[in-house]
Order: structure tokens, then sequence, then C-alpha cells
């Protein structure tokens, strides 16, 4: 029974491709009902994890990669299809790589990489998916006005870059006194 938390977020990882096939087929309310049952599995898996106690080292790598693979996917082939902009697309996939940079880095030179997401990145998580979503509706039916999805749009901009000098920093604060905590 343990093991249900990893299960769903390995279900999770594979519900990527029909999302994006369904994106790429012009399906967009379709695509859209996918990323919302891949956004209750990630609520699903991380309350059974918390709630039983049936967390693991394995879930605490998987949840976190679910998460950026399912939002980096979307965006790349949102901005393939031209109905996401290339800007924030970047923005997206530069955070992403800098922290997954970030974190490898430190756990190859320093050691295990202990932490936890901050807001700023669960918010920015949530505001990413969200814009995603909005821009899926939009494009099914027509709703919400493009004056919404512009800001939206800004909202993401402005989460994605302080959610990456959140982790920048961090990771730097940390490395900076790692030698001195080993010594």
């Amino acid at each position: 029974m343990r093991h249900i938390p990893n299960i769903i977020c390995l279900l999770r990882i594979v519900l990527i491709i029909p999302v994006l096939q369904a994106l790429q087929a012009g399906h967009y309310l379709l695509s859209l009902a996918l990323c919302i049952l891949a956004a209750a599995s990630d609520l699903l898996d991380g309350y059974l994890a918390k709630h039983f106690g049936w967390s693991s080292a394995l879930g605490r790598f998987l949840d976190p990669l679910a998460d950026k693979l399912l939002v980096v996917a979307l965006y790349i082939a949102s901005a393939w299809l031209g109905i996401v902009p290339w800007w924030l697309t970047a923005a997206v996939v530069a955070r992403d790589v800098m922290i997954g940079l970030g974190a490898l880095t430190y756990r190859l030179w320093f050691g295990p990489l202990h932490g936890r997401p901050t807001r700023i990145s669960k918010f920015n998580t949530g505001a990413q998916l969200v814009f995603i979503m909005l821009v899926l509706l939009g494009h099914g039916i027509g709703f919400p006005p493009q004056e919404v999805l512009a800001a939206s749009a800004i909202v993401v901009l402005v989460s994605t870059i302080l959610s990456g000098w959140d982790y920048l920093s961090t990771f730097t604060r940390r490395a900076w006194y790692a030698p001195a905590k080993a010594a």
C-alpha cells in the first residue's frame, strides 16, 4: 500500500503523452481535462504520502519530476503550436533547467540536498498550470478573454523569475556554508 503514491506519480508521468497528443490534435478541452486529472493525481499522491506516512525517497524525487516534466512538456508543445508565447516558455524552461542543474551540482559537490519547495515555488507551479489551463480553455471555448491571458502570463513570468532567484540564492547560500558545516 505504501507504494501507491509512487504509482500515482508514475501514472502522472505517463499521462503526459495523451495530454500532448490531444494538444497536438487540437483537442484543447480533452487536453485540459487530462491536465486537471494530472493535477488531481498530484494532490492525491501528496495527500496519501502525508496522511498515511507513505512518503519515500523515490516519491520525493518522482513528485517534483512529474510536475516539472508535465509543465515543461506543456509549455514547449504549446509554444511550438503557437498558443503560448516563446518568451514565457523560455523563462519557464530556463528556471527548471537552472533548478535541476543547481540541485545536481549541489548533490555532486556537497551531498544530499534536503529541503522542501518554498511558498513562491508552489505558487509559481500553480500559476504555470493555471495559465496553461486557461490557454487550453480559451482555445477550447473562447473564454477567458485575451486580457486575462495576458495578465496571467505576466503573473507567471514574475513568479517564475522570483522563484528562480529564490532557488538560486538558496543553493548558493547552502553551498557557501556547506564546507564550514562539514569541517
